[in-house]
């Protein structure tokens, strides 16, 4: 039976922070990754976090990332902010990005940020709820290495390729958070199942055949499922336009993987968008946004997207996080 530990938000961050130091990351680029890594565990989201840290710091040692990447901002526009993240973290570019970005779209009433070069970005939600909190609705995309085949087709085109969307309410809160893949389930859940060799449920994944498979191994060299079906496959096909082509990153087929140390680094890409309420609807945002959510939370049993990751948050804040002990001997080997 595996055994856990438990460690604060704050442990979480510090040993993050400390690990992809020693790996060769920058300090301004280790401490948003580490701040990310404690707030994806507060939310209960534990593939995508302290999870990863070994795997950041193989990437940073093989050159997959450049831990020591200094990304380059730039404002075309003025209601356009583009960050080269010169193959580095994404976590630090979209840093650097949204200082600006927040203030000129307060000015502006939108503005957009579009990132290339940068790899993985981790939970995306984790990015538009800190526009939420800054007052602001906030869209976001981030594509992937290809791993959704077309509709008909065998093999893959487009990535898991997330999109989230954070409206904020007037405490400084994130009210609404949707954040999902265009897969029926996140890929890191399917190489999470092969490293603890333990089957999927059938309709997480397809063999190289096109064939339903409960093997993740099988799954990982065929395709995952889309969300919806064809559906599925035009979000993905969304997020890849609004992350790929409107960044100038690199499309999924060409991205090396997020796993393993092979390819190089991925040179994917992130499109944020903030708008501020006011400037499209007045007054009445909040007003609407209320009575939308009440129509939910008076249903018995109904769940708001983002309640989940708002009462993980709350307790572990309280409580701590229960981590594996088997991964934190992996992460304190790091260090």
């Amino acid at each position: 039976m595996a055994t856990t530990e438990i460690l604060s938000l704050t442990e979480i961050e510090d040993l993050a922070y400390r690990a992809l130091v020693n790996a060769g990351t920058s300090e301004a680029n280790a401490r948003p990754l580490a701040v990310a890594t404690a707030i994806t565990e507060a939310d209960g989201i534990s593939s995508h976090g302290l999870a990863y840290i070994p795997i950041y710091a193989e990437h940073v040692k093989c050159g997959k990332v450049d831990g020591q990447a200094q990304p380059e901002l730039r404002q075309p526009k003025p209601a356009v902010i583009t960050v080269d993240a010169g193959t580095g973290f994404a976590h630090s570019a979209i840093e650097v990005g949204f200082e600006a970005l927040v203030p000129l779209a307060r000015e502006m009433g939108v503005a957009v940020l579009a990132i290339n070069n940068s790899y993985n970005c981790g939970v995306l939600g984790v990015h538009t709820r800190r526009l939420a909190e800054a007052g602001l609705l906030g869209i976001g995309f981030t594509n992937a290495p290809a791993s959704i085949a077309p509709s008909g087709g065998k093999t893959p085109v487009v990535g898991t390729n997330p999109f989230s969307i954070a409206a904020p309410d007037p405490d400084g809160n994130a009210a609404v958070l949707i954040d999902q893949s265009a897969s029926t389930i996140a890929k890191s859940e399917v190489m999470k199942h092969a490293r603890e060799g333990k089957s999927v449920p059938e309709g997480w994944v397809l063999d190289a055949d096109g064939q339903p498979t409960t093997d993740p191994h099988a799954g990982l060299k065929g395709s995952m499922v889309p969300s919806g079906g064809y559906k599925g496959v035009g979000i993905a096909l969304m997020v890849e336009l609004m992350a790929a082509a409107m960044t100038g990153a690199t499309l999924g087929t060409s991205a090396s993987p997020f796993s393993g140390t092979a390819g190089g680094p991925p040179r994917t890409g992130q499109f944020f968008i903030a708008i501020d309420p006011v400037s499209t609807s007045g007054d009445e945002f909040q007003g609407r946004l209320r009575d939308l959510i009440s129509s939910i939370r008076t249903q018995d049993g109904a769940r708001l997207p983002g309640d989940g990751r708002q009462s993980n948050r709350e307790k572990a804040s309280k409580d701590g996080v229960a981590i594996d002990t088997l991964l934190l001997k992996k992460v304190r080997a790091l260090l």
